[in-house]
């Protein structure tokens, strides 16, 4: 015989074939009685289990997995309530289907929220009772060794001269030196290893729920708002100062961050030359910041994915665009407007309309009031024989056209209009001499004369804007947490494997001591028999085998002695 010998479980007992091939039989089988109905009682307790089951635990994240497709692809009225509007006007049939189902917005819906409830219960319901069963474990100890270790998948066994006590502490010593939780257990030494794989996997269920309840915090006391600011403007972080603003159901005015920003100076550098002509180089604004009403004022730059954080609030700077000073006088050469007046970009090259009205100030040449729209167009960088669009986002040929109206703007309506848009239907165009409308191309400086004496408009310059997302989300950082930790229970749970090894050192028919190693592993790994052959051959080490008996007591000279360089193959039995 070798020092280790490895051999598979035998089969099973006859009496067990036995039992097993009765339920062949073709007799009549009598029918079970009526069972009595379950009662209000038991059918909450049979839902309660169901819910609480690991099948349904997986429905759930399969169904909150497939409700937010919707989301994704359908224009959310959260998100952005033009594409909605748009979406609603190009289908016609679809819409209603969508108001009725909620899919304008998905995880605010009445089913979305139900699936995040349920799943949020079951996830709870499953990991209370396995965590006190898992605790239990842990301060509890391994089981004893079973009656027979023949039976388990890994099994080896020897003889040795050593005593069973010194069998067993060597045993234990080693057991424990491999980090095993171990202890003698009757004649055998018990172990268990890999209790981090159970940890693991309630991690990861744990920060599932982690990150479904950061994911509902944040949900319902975000705010998002959009805020465009010209060099040289700032901004206070209040509702009014938005220009649009979202938040969620429970989040009010006092959760705003209190802080202010000024916009310095907006750089925004560009390729000139190449395949890649009119990249942006460099996109920063630079903006100096106080937190608080009595704050001290601090300086820093806010570039694209890197925000300024104040708080619990980040900054980030999304566009930017190009505003031109307008400065409009009367016919009596009285100033009536001057501003920077943002301008929407068109293209990548950053051509921008936009409209400059004004609504107070103003008489015409006849001393009568009236309110006066421009039509900007700004070319960044103008080039002869293309007109109609800037050739470069940057300032290099600066060209404003302006087209003037006078009338009555329709302000004064209490209609709500855009900045961004002229309505013509109460104003007239001026005229030039030829009876032409009124429209000249402008650079930095120059001056247009409206006719007959009403005034004129001109172009001092240009400023440039940039548009800032203050955004207010809480949850993140459990949210980011919880996804690591998940990530890392799962890698846990899959990867370790729990096992338990037994050694048993008892005196056998001939007073030589008989050691026994079988392991068992929760889950079929190969690795489990590749472990216990280790064990098995260092604790050989320390009880070496002894003489085999010869198979005639009788006979001194027929006895033989273990070969320790020879290994049986994997699977042998024990003869």
């Amino acid at each position: 015989m070798s020092k280790t010998e490895t051999g598979t479980p035998p089969e099973r007992a006859d009496d067990d074939l036995g039992a097993a091939g009765s339920q062949l039989s073709t007799a009549p089988v009598e029918e079970p009685p009526n069972l009595p109905s379950l009662g209000v009682v038991g059918w909450v307790r049979w839902f309660w289990r169901q819910l609480t089951s690991m099948r349904i635990a997986l429905l759930l994240l399969l169904l909150l997995s497939l409700g937010a497709i919707p989301g994704s692809l359908i224009p959310q009225s959260g998100i952005d309530v033009t594409k909605v509007d748009t979406f609603r006007k190009t289908h016609t049939t679809l819409a209603p289907i969508y108001d009725r189902l909620g899919l304008f917005h998905v995880y605010s819906s009445v089913w979305f929220s139900a699936i995040y409830i349920l799943l949020f219960v079951s996830l709870i319901g499953c990991i209370v009772p396995r965590t006190w069963q898992f605790v239990g474990q842990l301060r509890g100890r391994p089981p004893g060794a079973p009656k027979r270790l023949t039976r388990l998948p890994a099994y080896t066994t020897w003889r040795t001269e050593a005593e069973p006590e010194q069998v067993r502490e060597a045993a234990l010593a080693l057991l424990k030196k491999r980090r095993f939780r171990a202890h003698v257990a009757g004649d055998a030494v018990a172990a268990e290893k890999g209790y981090l794989r159970e940890t693991g996997n309630l991690a990861f269920h744990i920060a599932l729920i982690v990150m479904l309840i950061a994911f509902a915090w944040g949900q319902l006391f975000k705010s998002e708002g959009n805020k465009l600011v010209v060099e040289g403007g700032g901004f206070s972080n209040t509702m009014t100062q938005y220009d649009d603003f979202k938040s969620g159901s429970l989040f009010t005015a006092d959760d705003l961050v209190p802080f202010s920003f000024n916009l310095v100076k907006f750089t925004g550098t560009y390729e000139t030359s190449g395949p890649n002509r009119g990249t942006a180089r460099t996109y920063q604004a630079a903006l100096t910041y106080s937190k608080g009403a009595y704050g001290k004022d601090k300086k820093d730059l806010v570039k694209v994915n890197e925000p300024l954080e104040i708080g619990d609030a980040k900054v980030y700077l999304t566009a930017h665009g190009y505003a031109p000073v307008i400065t409009v006088r009367d016919g009596k050469g009285n100033v009536v407007y001057r501003d920077a007046v943002p301008l929407l970009p068109l293209d990548s090259n950053v051509t921008s309309t936009g409209v400059v009205k004004v609504l107070d100030g103003y008489k015409n040449a006849k001393g009568v009031s009236e309110q006066i729209g421009i039509s900007a167009f700004l070319l960044p960088t103008y080039t002869k024989g293309s007109e109609t669009a800037s050739t470069f986002p940057g300032l290099l040929n600066p060209v404003l056209n302006l087209a003037p109206y006078h009338g009555d703007l329709g302000v004064d309506s209490g209609i709500p209009q855009s900045v961004y848009q002229l309505d013509k239907a109460h104003v007239k165009a001026y005229k030039d001499a030829k009876g032409q409308q009124l429209r000249d191309n402008l650079k930095p400086g120059q001056t247009m004369r409206l006719p007959d004496g009403a005034g004129s408009i001109t172009y001092e310059g240009t400023k440039e804007w940039a548009n800032f997302q203050i955004v207010q989300q809480p949850g993140t950082g459990w949210a980011l947490a919880g996804s690591l930790v998940a990530i890392f229970g799962l890698a846990g749970s899959l990867f370790i494997q729990r096992r338990r090894v037994w050694v048993r050192a008892v005196a056998g028919p001939d007073g030589v001591t008989v050691v026994e190693m079988a392991g068992l592993g929760r889950s079929e790994s190969a690795k489990v028999p590749e472990e216990l052959a280790d064990l098995a051959e260092t604790l050989y080490d320390r009880a070496p085998g002894a003489p085999e008996p010869a198979e005639d007591p009788t006979d001194p000279d027929a006895t033989t002695t273990p070969d320790p360089s020879v290994v049986p193959a994997e699977g042998a039995e024990k003869k």
